[in-house]
This record gives C-alpha cells, structure tokens and sequence, in this order.
C-alpha cells in the first residue's frame, strides 16, 4: 500500500516511512481507531434516543470527555514515537548534522523527563481518587476509573520518547 500524501508536503510527494520501532506503531494507531469509533456510537446513540425520547444518555457526555482526552494522549504518544512531536523546526533543522542530532536527543530526553514526571504525580491524583472514594461529577462512578490512565499513558509517552532517544543516538554521524 503506498502511504498516503501529508497535507504539508508538495503535491505528489508521499509521507515518510515510520522508523522501525521494537513495540510496534500500530498499538497506538489501533487505540485511536478503537477510541474514535467508541466516541462515534455513543455519540450517534445520544442523538439517536434524544431524538425519539427528547432526553438524553446522562453518561455519554462524562465518558466522551474521558475518550477525547485519552484521544489526545494516544495521539501524543504516536507523534512522539514517530518523532512527529511540537517543535521549532528552524532550530532544530539548522545547523550541522551532529548540531540536529544533539538536539534531537536532548528534544526526546526532555518529553521523556516532563511525562515520567507526570506520571509520577499523577500516581497521587489515582491514589487519592481511591483513598477517598471519589465519584465522577455526571454520573457517581469512582473517579479513579479514568484517573489511573493517566499515569499508564504518560508512562508510555515516556518510554516511546526514551525509544526516540536510543533511534536517535543510534544515528549515523
């Protein structure tokens, strides 16, 4: 199958290929499929009784917000495993070959350190969530049913960034 055109490349000219990785880019790419098409059931469901009955699902709207941010975090890993991440490109496309590779490892340690550190704090969030038997504001279900995903997914944003790393320093000269 031949990959599909980026929106920012000329007309005609094709994406790169995504790097070998040891755990394999698909996980993320199926989560967000999973996620997206879970986000479109519960939305079309709502519409579709609020329709017929002019009352509406009450947890959709609490669970779609969980989805759309566990969205953004699976996305976030998937850019940061294909080194697609936020970046000035101006610096860190300029300069020589060694310059660019430097700071490219040091852009993955740094996205590494700040999602570890997430992870890390948040484990208190899910903690407290447990401890003091917090319920979600919409329909009363224990909070910590979507906190204890937050430390899981920065843990793995950080572990993807630290494979960054390793590709990076990997790199020819």
């Amino acid at each position: 199958m031949p990959p599909e055109n980026d929106p920012g490349l000329p007309d005609g000219q094709a994406a790169p290929a995504d790097e070998p990785t040891r755990v394999p880019l698909a996980i993320e790419d199926w989560l967000t499929v999973l996620i997206m098409a879970a986000l479109a059931l519960i939305t079309f469901a709502n519409v579709i009784v609020r329709y017929f009955t002019d009352s509406s699902f009450a947890w959709t709207e609490e669970f779609s917000v969980f989805l759309m941010i566990l969205l953004a975090m699976v996305a976030g890993s998937a850019a940061v495993a294909r080194d697609r991440h936020i970046r000035i490109e101006y610096f860190s496309d300029a300069g020589s070959a060694a310059r660019r590779r430097r700071l490219a490892q040091f852009g993955a340690l740094m996205v590494a350190l700040l999602f570890f550190l997430i992870a890390a704090l948040s484990l208190r969030i899910v903690w407290d969530d447990w401890r003091f038997e917090e319920t979600s504001p919409g329909i009363g279900v224990p909070q910590w049913w979507y906190s204890v995903w937050l430390p899981v997914v920065c843990t793995a944003i950080g572990l993807r960034a630290v494979g960054l790393f390793i590709r990076r320093s990997r790199a020819p000269r």
